[in-house]
């Protein structure tokens, strides 16, 4: 018998000072039995850093050909698509021929060895952005994952700030790549 995602209850308050953002997300996230309470927190965090009312929560681990979110205009078309960890180069490379902007937060101890390896495979694609998210942070962030979570998000200047009612985590994420 298949094991079935955990369900998790989040209310994301995201202050984005850099984008004049500031609203409240009420979110359900199904957590794969075999993600990790890091990863995740850094999808929470890519969702606020893109916080949107169209984004949206994909099928990512459970789907080859989707991501871990995305955000879709009216017609249907992929506007971001956001993957989270270590994806395979050629799956980013489809996703930059089917979305306007493909993000990646890598985090963890390999993030740099995977990056190393697939730099030169992804050269040639200029709408992808790669951010690492620090391993103390990620960490960090995992602490606060709860079944029902109240967090707020703050970012400013480039600086983020998660909280939640036990504890503060700060995180500044360091750029891998831009797009061209």
């Amino acid at each position: 018998m298949a094991l079935k995602a955990t369900i998790y209850k989040a209310l994301l308050q995201v202050a984005d000072m850099d984008r004049n953002y500031y609203q409240d997300h009420p979110l359900t996230i199904a957590r794969h039995p075999s993600e990790t309470d890091e990863r995740m927190m850094v999808r929470l965090l890519a969702f606020a850093l893109h916080a949107d009312a169209a984004m949206a929560f994909a099928n990512g681990l459970s789907a080859d050909d989707e991501p871990d979110l995305w955000r879709r205009d009216l017609t249907g078309a992929i506007q971001t698509w956001i993957d989270v960890g270590q994806p395979d180069e050629k799956l980013l490379r489809k996703a930059c021929g089917r979305a306007r902007q493909v993000f990646v937060y890598c985090y963890g101890g390999r993030a740099d060895l995977w990056w190393e390896q697939a730099s030169g495979k992804l050269a040639r694609t200029n709408n992808l952005t790669v951010m690492k998210v620090p391993p103390a942070a990620s960490l960090a962030m995992a602490k606060l994952a709860r079944r029902n979570m109240q967090l707020q998000c703050t970012i400013q200047d480039g600086q983020i700030w998660i909280a939640s009612d036990a504890a503060t985590v700060q995180c500044e994420l360091m750029a891998m790549r831009l797009p061209a």
